[in-house]
């Protein structure tokens, strides 16, 4: 079973894109366990707090979404894109948007093409 990270920005694509993340998910030929950290936790209520508008709403629709699915939580301490790329050496999936973040993962990752479709870019 293949274990997913989604990122800030791939759960923020949730309401940009009107996305069905999960279904989109399902889309994919192989099982696997969706997690988030808590750096990313912290990082969307920090975006409620202090941002206003599309971004506000986005990130509260993704907290709703990680409390409502049950998505399990894994521990981090420091940078989250640091964290991210150290999961994905481990062997974790990483669905990212991030440009930045994407060329420091380890291949395989997980990127959304299209607003609709998640793939594995390996």
């Amino acid at each position: 079973m293949k274990k997913i990270i989604i990122d800030t920005n791939a759960l923020m694509a949730i309401a940009e894109f009107k996305l069905d993340l999960f279904s989109a998910l399902q889309e994919l030929d192989f099982p696997y366990k969706i997690f988030v950290l808590e750096g990313i936790v912290e990082e969307l209520r920090k975006i409620i707090m202090e941002q206003r508008g599309k971004y506000k709403r986005a990130a509260t629709l993704a907290l709703a979404i990680i409390s409502a699915k049950e998505i399990a939580k894994l521990p981090s301490k420091g940078d989250v894109d640091d964290e991210l790329v150290e999961y994905s050496k481990k062997g974790y999936l990483v669905l990212t948007q991030d440009q930045e973040l994407k060329r420091r993962l380890q291949k395989p990752y997980l990127t959304i093409r299209q607003f609709k479709k998640i793939i594995v870019v390996t």
